[in-house]
């Protein structure tokens, strides 16, 4: 068991595949991307699946796929597969833009991966291709609308942008209306790949759901898990639910049960934190297993108490874009 040095259990872990994407979203990175990583220092499907082994043998117990974009990778589904099969992992998810993974749907159906997150800042076809500054709308909608109608567990993850997409709060929120989804409204962080200032948001948690409760005043507030990222509510008559999740206020901290590694092998603790090791090399060394557990030890042993304590020990870590930290 992997309890860091606040005594939080430590059993959810957000594994990098990649840190390239095929989008260029707009608050993500500049339009011509950043310099992604060259392959050989990427983790192998092999490295990958013997990395999960060890940190499920830790009491790792979920394990969220990330990217960049995840299905970027040709081989994306031999992980998965290995992790199916794994002994004590009780949870499979994967965060997508919803591009690529129509091909695989009927395959992670087999596999009993349902947990999806699609990334989806907007619902309006002109707003969506602004942001993404990619003409993919049409494939998303049809890919987010075959996986809730095969009975998968979709959220919807909306960034809420000043400018940009607030008008298509409600009308992405329509979608729980009529379907099972749950629709997941995101602060804004300032990962953006250095390519524009952050002074800090405009629209935080309060001000969308004052903004939902305009519409919908009769909402209510659910019950959630202890270690949930998001505030979740229910609109009475709506098949679905809603929820905000407060990135940038960062008022979930003390629950935090979630270590991230990237796909060329830093282990981050906190989003808001620079890398405190890495862990590729030392997974390519001889006697590599008890190595990587000792390090992983030592990486939760000494884990920011918030992201506002991270963020102070580690100037410049906004610099960043979000496809390199791992979602």
């Amino acid at each position: 068991m992997l309890i860091d040095n606040y005594n939080r259990k430590i059993n959810y872990l957000r594994l990098a595949v990649t840190d390239r994407c095929n989008l260029r979203c707009n608050y993500c990175m500049p339009a011509e991307g950043i310099d992604f990583s060259q392959n050989d220092k990427l983790f192998t499907i092999a490295e990958l699946s013997k990395l999960s082994e060890i940190l499920v043998s830790q009491g790792i117990d979920k394990i969220r796929i990330t990217g960049g974009e995840p299905f970027v990778r040709k081989d994306l589904m031999v992980l998965l597969r290995n992790l199916s099969k794994m002994e004590g992992l009780n949870e499979i998810s994967v965060t997508t833009n919803a591009t690529l993974i129509g091909p695989h749907i009927d395959e992670l159906k087999a596999l009993g991966i349902m947990n999806i997150n699609i990334s989806m800042d907007a619902i309006n076809r002109a707003t969506f291709q602004k942001i993404t500054r990619r003409d993919q709308y049409d494939i998303v909608h049809n890919n987010v609308l075959r996986l809730i109608t095969e009975g998968f567990k979709v959220r919807i993850n909306f960034i809420a942008l000043e400018g940009q997409n607030t008008e298509d709060i409600l009308p992405m929120l329509d979608l729980s209306k009529h379907y099972d989804v749950s629709v997941r409204y995101l602060e804004e962080m300032p990962f953006n790949g250095g390519s524009r200032e952050f002074d800090g948001i405009s629209w935080d948690y309060k001000r969308i759901l004052a903004y939902i409760k305009e519409a919908h005043p009769n909402y209510e507030k659910l019950a959630s898990e202890e270690t949930s990222t998001s505030i979740n509510y229910k609109i009475p008559g709506f098949k679905g639910t809603f929820g905000v999740i407060p990135s940038f206020s960062r008022t979930f901290c003390g629950s935090c049960n979630r270590l991230r590694i990237t796909a060329t092998g830093d282990v981050i603790t906190c989003l808001y934190a620079k890398a405190c090791m890495n862990i590729r090399d030392i997974l390519r060394s001889e006697a590599s297993e008890e190595k990587v557990k000792e390090q992983i030890l030592k990486a939760i042993g000494s884990r920011a108490k918030t992201g506002f304590e991270a963020q102070q020990k580690h100037k410049g870590v906004f610099a960043n874009s979000m496809t390199t930290i791992g979602g």
